[in-house]
């Protein structure tokens, strides 16, 4: 008797159709710890989807889990910062799309992505509005000592030490933008209300954006007051912020940084603020986080965030509603509504 051959194909369409047959959601590889998509509701996603949740079994190592449940799995939702890896992928032959809850995109090995053909959607316009009003908070704090001033005021130190020292005005700076994605045109907007004057550094120049163009950072630096930091981190872009660019900031120049910490050389930059070497900085990422250099701690001219320069209650809504977008035209084979270019 003949040995009976299984086309694994044949086998998946029949599981596709009795799903659909039986009224089933669409499944979907939930990767990340689970307690993070109550972050921004899990209400609405577990009502039009089935989630598989290998975080949910965290005695059977991750990859195990992948090729023993999730080998006909086509979408995952990538939760946070979870690192999506090769080897990862590489478990999930049938995956299709990578739908993710963040804007920038080095926890996903997108070079494995690109060659699998496999479509990776990221947090898209969210967190652009959210973001720029908290970066150009950061900004006003560390040039007019906000957060100094009222530390200065609730220590009592303003009756026993007199008035406490003044701050620069935002008002016609010379301000560089590194990164002139959706979060950097709207941080653009919003510095050109204060008589800004503004240049950029991005992967390419962008011909409707009537300001100055550097493809050096060093260049940019040089020419600028402030360094805004709101670019992707990639092999490229790592620690762009390094001695050579602080030195030509210069003593008077500030750093704010709500992208990615390695896109800063952190020890260059604490050692340039001990040293009075630079004005200030804004830091809402770190390198190494949650840990941040103890020297930061006690200096009046850094503003300190917990990264949560992008997260407001309102924007955990609007992404749950593209979450659930991106995913149901994918199921519906529609145009995604946030899809990386991964070129």
């Amino acid at each position: 008797m003949g040995e009976l051959v299984v086309d694994e194909l044949e086998v998946q369409q029949y599981q596709e159709e009795v799903e659909e047959i039986n009224g089933l959601s669409p499944l979907v590889l939930l990767y990340g710890p689970t307690s993070l998509l109550s972050v921004f509701g899990s209400e609405a996603l577990e009502n039009k989807f089935r989630f598989l949740k290998p975080w949910e079994n965290p005695q059977v190592p991750i990859h195990e889990f992948l090729l023993t449940h999730a080998m006909n799995v086509k979408a995952c939702l990538c939760l946070g910062k979870t690192e999506l890896d090769a080897k990862a992928i590489q478990c999930l032959p049938s995956l299709e799309i990578v739908v993710t809850c963040a804007a920038g995109l080095n926890h996903i090995d997108l070079v494995e992505c690109r060659r699998r053909g496999i479509l990776v959607t990221n947090a898209g316009n969210v967190y652009a509005i959210d973001g720029a009003d908290y970066c150009v908070g950061l900004l006003l704090d560390v040039l007019r000592r906000v957060s100094a001033g009222d530390r200065y005021v609730r220590s009592g130190m303003w009756p026993l030490k007199g008035e406490y020292r003044l701050g620069s005005k935002l008002n016609g700076k010379r301000v560089g933008i590194i990164g002139l994605g959706s979060i950097g045109t709207e941080v653009m907007k919003r510095l050109l209300g204060f008589n800004c004057k503004i240049s950029y550094n991005s992967r390419s120049k962008k011909p409707w954006i009537p300001y100055p163009y550097y493809s050096s950072v060093y260049d940019l630096a040089v020419n600028n007051d402030v360094l805004i930091l709101l670019c992707s981190l990639t092999d490229e872009t790592f620690h762009v912020i390094n001695k050579e660019v602080l030195a030509a900031l210069g003593k008077d120049g500030v750093v704010i940084n709500i992208g990615r910490g390695p896109l800063i050389d952190e020890k260059e930059l604490v050692r340039c603020l001990v040293n009075d070497e630079i004005a200030g900085a804004g830091l809402d990422v770190f390198e190494n986080e949650p840990e941040v250099p103890k020297e930061l701690l006690t200096l009046d001219n850094v503003v300190l965030s917990p990264h949560k320069a992008v997260f407001t209650p309102e924007s955990f809504i609007e992404l749950q509603e593209l979450i659930v977008g991106n995913l149901e035209a994918y199921f519906m084979k529609k145009p995604l509504l946030s899809l990386y270019k991964n070129e």
